[in-house]
């Protein structure tokens, strides 16, 4: 945009321009005064000398140059032109949201949900009355699916536009309303007529292969692999077996079966990881998820758990302060067993369970300050001792391994922030950081049966598939393909499993 100039600065360069103009006249003078002195012809032959010539010739180029730049020296501080410009700005009428945030083409608009935003919010973006919302909700299972949207949930309007670009009253209303249901909400008078669509899922049952690459969440990621399927192979399947940060290079390689649905030929969820083999450095690691009781587990191929029996370390990253055995007490000042560990930790750092386990006791505990003692079935149980603070947890309640029971602090008697860590079997106090730790209940009976045949298939199929895949890459000569192969088994219809 050209800012408007004004009167007052065309009248300042027009005299900065005459001023230059008069400073050259007042030059050419002077030099008019000096010619006859300084050219006069030589008196005995009447012809000028060879200086006289040169100085003539110095001020005729100089007198040139006056002329030339002066007046190109005003037009340039006079600008392009001397007409006065002038900008006005145009009071235009907003863009509706309804026409800013929809598809060309028909009177239906999609809105995505974006993080922050509520139904309200967006019925009175689109100058929907709120009469007319309350009206929606009162319909069958309306209120249940549209007040839990997620960001990134798409619902569309019908809003015609009448003659003149305008936007009417909302003539329709439509949610998905699962992965396999599509609401349409037609407002007829005062009357609202509900139309279901159906719309078939297809589950697919896909292999992904390839190798670690530079990154493995980037190369997983590229295949297609949620975020959340990486974190299970790095911190559920293949935790207790491979070091991520030290044990893998760039050529080893990993393949998963997930399963994917599908829907009008796009992807709209990915399932939990169902089988998964990682190879470093030639050795093979593999993992098979299984339901036992009800709960899914990851299991190794002969059906033995992939999760040990207890971690060694309720804190990660935490510093060994004290070991067990006898030692002089910091505060105390005695000579008396330390029956426990101790992990020096900030104030609030999370604690978490060694294992599986039932909470009994969760209280003040003497010189132990706030305390969690958790029953993990056959006799052992550990002890959580100085706590700042207890996880929301209760007594007799069921607790998963990894689970946050409380935050280290330095309650009872303490001399600073830390975990005091007891391994208890049968009552006797055992070295956490020896003691061998009891091996999981693997598969037997029934379970392992249903297990190997549920396993086997699904296995040589990633077989197949790596054997498909590394002998192109081998033929091709390179060491860093990456690909992905989605089998043939297929299944249609909403929540099908097998």
């Amino acid at each position: 945009m050209t800012a408007p100039t004004s009167v007052g600065d065309l009248e300042r360069i027009e005299r900065v321009r005459l001023g230059n103009l008069r400073e050259a006249a007042r030059q050419a003078s002077r030099l008019q005064e000096r010619l006859p002195d300084a050219f006069r012809r030589d008196r005995l032959s009447g012809r000028w000398s060879r200086r006289q010539w040169a100085h003539a010739s110095l001020f005729a180029t100089l007198g040139a140059l006056l002329v030339t730049l002066v007046p190109g020296f005003s037009n340039a501080m006079a600008g392009p032109g001397h007409m006065p410009s002038t900008t006005m700005s145009l009071h235009l009428p907003p863009l509706p949201l309804a026409r800013s945030r929809t598809r060309a083409g028909d009177s239906w608009q999609l809105v995505t949900v974006e993080r922050g935003e509520t139904l309200g919010s967006i019925f009175e973006d689109l100058d929907v009355p709120a009469t007319t919302l309350h009206r929606l909700l009162e319909q069958p299972g309306a209120r249940s699916a549209l007040t839990r949207l997620k960001p990134g949930a798409e619902i569309a309007f019908d809003i015609p536009l009448d003659g003149r670009g305008r936007p009417g009253d909302l003539r329709g209303f439509r949610y998905d309303r699962g992965d396999t249901e599509r609401v349409e909400l037609a407002l007829v008078g005062d009357t609202v007529v509900e139309t279901v669509i159906q719309r078939p899922v297809e589950v697919r049952s896909t292999v992904i292969s390839g190798r670690v690459g530079r990154s493995l969440f980037h190369s997983a990621r590229k295949l297609g692999l949620s975020g959340s399927n990486i974190n299970t192979l790095t911190d559920e399947i293949f935790k207790y077996d491979i070091d991520f940060n030290s044990d893998v290079t760039r050529d080893d390689r990993f393949s998963v079966v997930v399963e994917q649905t599908w829907r009008e030929g796009e992807l709209i969820r990915t399932g939990p990881v169902q089988v998964a083999t990682f190879t470093v450095k030639g050795k093979l690691h593999t993992g098979f998820r299984f339901e036992r009781d009800g709960k899914a587990e990851y299991f190794t191929a002969d059906g033995r758990p992939l999760k040990k029996s207890f971690i060694r370390m309720p804190i990660p990253y935490a510093r060994l302060s004290s070991k067990f055995g006898s030692r002089r007490h910091p505060v105390l000042g005695t000579v008396r067993q330390h029956k426990g560990v101790d992990y020096a930790a900030g104030t609030g750092t999370p604690i978490m369970a060694a294992g599986d386990a039932r909470v009994q006791f969760m209280g003040w505990k003497g010189g132990y300050g706030r305390t969690v003692i958790l029953d993990h079935g056959r006799g052992h149980t550990t002890l959580y001792a100085h706590m700042s603070s207890f996880a929301k947890i209760r007594q007799g309640q069921r607790v998963a391994q990894g689970t946050t029971i409380g935050r280290v602090g330095s309650t009872g008697l303490a001399t600073g922030p830390h975990l005091h860590y007891e391994f208890r079997v049968n009552g006797v106090h055992r070295n956490p950081l020896q003691h061998t730790m009891p091996e999981p209940e693997p598969l037997h009976g029934i379970q392992l049966a249903q297990f190997r045949a549920q396993t086997g298939p699904a296995l040589a199929r990633i077989r197949t598939v790596e054997n498909i895949i590394y002998a192109q890459v081998s033929e091709a000569g390179t060491g860093e393909r990456i690909a992905s192969t989605n089998a043939p088994r297929t299944r249609s219809g909403a929540g099908h499993r097998g």
